[in-house]
C-alpha cells in the first residue's frame, strides 16, 4: 500500500507508537482472558493478534498501520467440569487457550518496540533544536 504524501520522520514513528499500541491492548485481552470459560466452544474466548501492513510514500519511506486483528493460537480446551455453572448438557466447559507466558513475551518486545520509537522522537528533536540553535 502507499501514500500520497511524503511520510516525515514524525509520521513513521507515530504510526508505529499506534500499532504498538493495538499490539499491546491485545496482548492485555489475550491476559486478561487466560483460563476464562465458556459453556460452547463457540462463545470460548481466542487469542487475538493484530496483523501489521507496511504502508510506503511514493518516496521510499515506509511506516506500519494495523491491517486487521486476527485470532490466533490454539483453539479453547474443553473441559469437563460438571459441577461449573455454565457447564453445557455434558458436564464440559471451553477454557480460553491463552499461553501466558507467550503473551508475557509480547508484551515486553511491544515495549521495547514502542521504546525505540520514542527514541527516535527524541533524537529527532534534540537534533532539531540543535539545528535551530546553530542557526541563530
Amino acid at each position: 500500500m502507499s501514500m500520497s504524501g511524503p511520510l516525515s520522520l514524525f509520521d513513521i514513528s507515530g504510526r508505529a507508537m499506534s500499532a504498538q499500541l493495538v499490539r499491546l491492548n491485545t496482548t492485555a485481552s489475550n491476559l486478561a482472558n487466560a483460563g476464562s470459560v465458556s459453556g460452547s466452544e463457540a462463545g470460548a474466548y481466542r487469542t487475538m493478534k493484530p496483523v501489521f501492513r507496511t504502508v510506503m510514500d511514493g518516496q521510499g519511506r515506509a511506516t506500519v498501520e494495523i491491517d486487521r486483528i486476527a485470532t490466533a493460537g490454539a483453539n479453547p480446551t474443553r473441559k469437563h467440569d460438571p459441577s461449573h455453572p455454565l457447564a453445557d448438557k455434558n458436564g464440559d466447559v471451553w477454557e480460553a487457550s491463552v499461553d501466558s507466558p507467550a503473551e508475557l513475551v509480547e508484551m515486553l518486545e511491544t515495549a521495547r518496540q514502542y521504546q525505540n520509537n520514542v527514541q527516535v522522537l527524541q533524537t529527532a528533536k534534540g537534533l532539531i533544536s540543535e539545528t535551530l540553535r546553530m542557526g541563530q
